[in-house]
């Protein structure tokens, strides 16, 4: 199948890590698998793809950029908004970050460090900002109650927010497979079924596809 030729989609995949010193960093447990499923499923459906991402190359065709941080993420992401026709924000970026980066490796012998945090860029805000007409897909990974990403889809003016309980079974960090709930920009929702992660991916594409034909 080949129904997405033609289009441009950028996907954002893994966690970012915000460094301490030269050896440890704040970071979550995002795999990358998520965001990776998705660049690849557009990839196969024809799309041209670019995937920014924090975990390691995939195994298919598609432009990659690599980045470290938040901060990296966000120039990554933002510099290529005007040239997309989806934009998928599926990476796990660090809500905050050390104010301060120590040159050397802090050493055990001086104590627990005092680590004072500042806000990261936000980056999903930056491209509703920015956007030119792209259809905006958020990500919100939440812990029990799925309420917050209700209001996090109103708030951010996204097209479609994707929201997943990774405290639940097969739904976590690292997991094959995950079981979200789509929240549509009018705050109504759809809970998908537990499935595949590439499963989740296709589906997702499918209902982009139909929104984007004016068919829905």
């Amino acid at each position: 199948m080949a129904d997405l030729t033609g289009w441009r989609v950028l996907v954002t995949a893994g966690g970012t890590r915000e460094p301490i010193d030269p050896v440890r960093y704040l970071g979550n447990r995002s795999s990358g698998k998520m965001g990776n499923a998705i660049a690849r499923e557009a990839a196969a459906r024809g799309a041209t793809v670019t995937l920014v991402t924090t975990a390691s190359p995939p195994d298919f065709e598609a432009e990659i950029v690599s980045v470290e941080t938040a901060q990296e993420m966000a120039e990554a992401v933002w510099s290529r908004v005007a040239n997309q026709d989806v934009i998928v924000m599926a990476a796990a970026v660090a809500d905050f970050r050390p104010a301060h980066t120590h040159s050397i490796k802090l050493s055990r012998s001086d104590g627990p460090p005092v680590i004072e945090l500042e806000p990261t860029p936000d980056v999903l805000a930056g491209v509703v900002e920015r956007n030119a007409g792209a259809a905006v897909v958020g990500f919100a990974a939440e812990t029990g109650t799925l309420d917050r990403a209700v209001d996090k889809a109103r708030a951010k003016g996204v097209d479609l927010l994707v929201a997943n309980d990774v405290l639940a079974d097969g739904s976590g960090f690292g997991s094959t497979t995950n079981q979200v709930t789509v929240i549509m920009a009018d705050g109504s929702v759809d809970p998908w079924p537990l499935m595949s992660k590439q499963e989740v991916a296709a589906r997702l594409l499918d209902l982009l596809s139909k929104q984007r034909s004016g068919l829905d």
